[in-house]
């Protein structure tokens, strides 16, 4: 098997030692493999800045979108309705689930290189009294821009409405003061800025919001409510869980702290974006959001000329030991880098030096 780095947003390049991790088979039973599933929770809480008797942490089984569906059937009542915030496919993601669940909704959306407006959302809770819960993608994938979290916190708690926040590719890599904000569940997945391997999600949700849910969920399996009350009695998963994946994840938030914590990483990370979006811009491949919204975890490329073969351009970076993301906009075209995972500056370095290389050949 060829081996290469993955500069995409999850799943991404592990250490070893998180994959050395997997080679253990655990019981789901065994009270060791119970402690590590509390002992995940309780980091998942300190990394949020939450107090334990304020906000939980559930996990999941599932990626992350399966974490938002479950926020979504668990934590919106019949009589509730929803604004959703989008500027990216992953926003529209949600509105889709709230169409399959029966979700009453609002959809407010804005173009794909846009952050969403402080000032028009509060004209739309102003205009609209039914709303009750706001829903937005912290960093929307999709394109790699940064949405204005702290603005959108402060609104909801102004019109005292529930905030629900897809924190999946910034959660472990940007610090967010979940209590500070006000936010009420926070999903976020394993194999994201924490550095896992996919196989589960977690939802840190206050507390008092989730008594409030007991009854609402709409599935089984999606029951968050339900989660919890069996994890919260001694860390037992209802069902399944993937355990391979939850002792790599333990590890991964070891190491993470042994890192420094989320500062240092996004410190890394922020690195190593700004050198990837700078050699490339020399190169003559620019980036598609503007520096004042780009998140650290991911950035979209312009084609750099009429004709340019992703395909070819990326077999030619692989061949070489990194896998590239395809874009996700359908009215240009793009390509995506990601900057998240056990990525340093001197493989960005040597990543640049291919794509120069490619760049310098002659066009087909």
């Amino acid at each position: 098997m060829n081996r290469y780095k993955l500069l995409t947003p999850g799943p991404l390049t592990t250490s070893c030692t998180v994959k050395e991790e997997m080679l253990f088979d655990r019981c789901t039973w065994d009270d060791e493999y119970k402690q590590i599933t509390q002992k995940i929770r309780g980091q998942l809480l300190e990394l949020a800045a939450v107090a334990p008797d304020e906000y939980t942490a559930v996990l999941l089984q599932g990626s992350g979108s399966f974490g938002v569906e479950a926020v979504l059937t668990t934590a919106i009542k019949p009589e509730d309705k929803c604004l959703i915030i989008t500027n990216g496919a992953y926003g529209e993601r949600i509105v889709t689930m709230a169409n399959y669940l029966g979700i009453r909704h609002v959809v407010h959306s804005v173009r794909y290189d846009q952050a969403p407006a402080a000032a028009d959302i509060s004209k739309i809770l102003v205009n609209d009294q039914a709303i009750t819960h706001i829903v937005m993608v912290h960093c929307e994938t999709t394109t790699g821009i940064l949405n204005p979290l702290e603005e959108i916190a402060a609104l909801a708690k102004e019109y005292g409405k529930t905030l629900i926040i897809d924190a999946m590719s910034s959660f472990g890599g940007i610090e967010i003061k979940v209590q500070q904000l006000g936010i009420d569940y926070l999903i976020s997945s394993a194999n994201k800025c924490i550095q896992g391997v996919p196989g589960f999600c977690f939802v840190v949700a206050k507390i008092e919001q989730l008594v409030r849910s007991q009854g609402n969920s709409r599935s089984l399996s999606f029951d968050l409510y339900d989660q919890w009350q069996h994890m919260d009695k001694d860390g037992k998963w209802r069902f399944t869980s993937p355990t391979h994946v939850v002792a790599a994840f333990s590890k991964a938030l070891d190491e993470l702290g042994a890192e420094g914590g989320v500062a240092a990483r996004y410190k890394r990370y922020q690195a190593t974006n700004r050198l990837l979006r700078n050699k490339l811009k020399q190169i003559g491949i620019n980036a598609y959001i503007g520096e004042e919204h780009q998140s650290p975890i991911i950035t979209t490329f312009l084609f750099p000329y009429e004709g340019f073969n992703f395909e070819d351009f990326y077999h030619y970076v692989k061949a070489r030991g990194f896998v590239l993301y395809p874009g996700k906009l359908t009215d240009i075209d793009t390509f995506r880098i990601g900057n998240i995972g056990e990525i340093y500056e001197a493989d960005i370095q040597k990543l640049c030096s291919i794509v120069e290389e490619y760049m310098r050949r002659p066009k087909k």
